[in-house]
């Protein structure tokens, strides 16, 4: 199929998955349309791109849904709901767009390994807070070993890290299933396992914490669920859950380039 041809089927087909997405509730508007933008760019680079897009955003959108009522307690926690907006959108998934555009450009497995890393980081983080909600012990700070409320970013459990490891397996295998090189594929898994770690590492670290005066109790949200704002307690005012995704996504991206040449 010619480029341009592609690229006005994959705009359509991601018009046609974000509409869908849309009328589940697994995006908001601005959602959608972030979504419509990376799907394109994905299938601009080949129909294997945005094979392995779609597959991130089903898998991960369904896994959400598993064990609903054990993940409430975090609802009031966690900076975003079920519909995810354009900024969260991008922070997941503009560097995998990026790589796609790239390799348009200049077809190479280093930008299949940039690619595949970012979205495996991306996974990893996604897989490990949805698995790790479901954790019957209460998650770990992983720079103190204490005992942290669920959803709390930087907190971890065995089964949330075999999470984070299954979900960037999912990518690892996915893109294997593609045929895509295995070098790209295997150091995407590395990618992904490292970035899922990084954004933990950096959630404990550097994120802002927040309180919320009317409920007593910590948030990411800027404003609570019972409607009443929050207040930055701690960390890096300008760092927000979004921004750790960027770079939990970045490393994944740094770690499987490094990597490629040596698988």
């Amino acid at each position: 199929m010619p480029p341009l041809l592609r690229l006005a089927a994959g705009f359509a087909a991601a018009i046609a998955i974000a509409v869908l997405a849309r009328r589940a509730r697994a995006l908001s508007a601005s959602g959608a349309a972030a979504a419509t933008a990376v799907g394109t760019a994905a299938v601009a680079a080949g129909w294997d791109w945005g094979a392995l897009l779609v597959a991130f955003f089903v898998a991960s959108s369904l896994l959400s849904r598993v064990g609903r009522r054990a993940k409430q307690a975090a609802a009031g926690i966690l900076g975003k709901d079920d519909e995810r907006d354009a900024v969260q959108v991008l922070a997941n998934g503009a560097l995998f767009a990026l790589a796609a555009m790239a390799y348009v450009a200049a077809p190479s497995v280093l930008w299949q390994a940039a690619g595949g890393g970012a979205l495996a980081a991306a996974t990893g983080d996604t897989w490990s807070t949805e698995i790790g909600m479901l954790s019957p012990r209460p998650p770990r700070s992983l720079t103190t070993l204490r005992r942290v409320a669920p959803g709390i970013s930087g907190g971890v459990t065995a089964l949330g890290l075999l999470g984070g490891i299954l979900g960037a397996a999912f990518i690892q295998i996915t893109a294997v299933l593609l045929h895509w090189p295995m070098a790209a594929a295997v150091a995407a898994l590395a990618g992904g396992v490292a970035g899922a770690l990084a954004d933990s590492l950096l959630g404990a670290l550097a994120q802002q914490r927040r309180w919320c005066d009317a409920c007593g109790q910590a948030t990411e949200r800027r404003v609570h669920r019972c409607g009443a704002p929050t207040r930055i307690v701690g960390g890096l005012s300008w760092l927000d859950n979004d921004g750790v995704n960027v770079a939990c996504t970045l490393v994944g991206a740094a770690v499987a380039v490094l990597l490629v040449g040596r698988v």
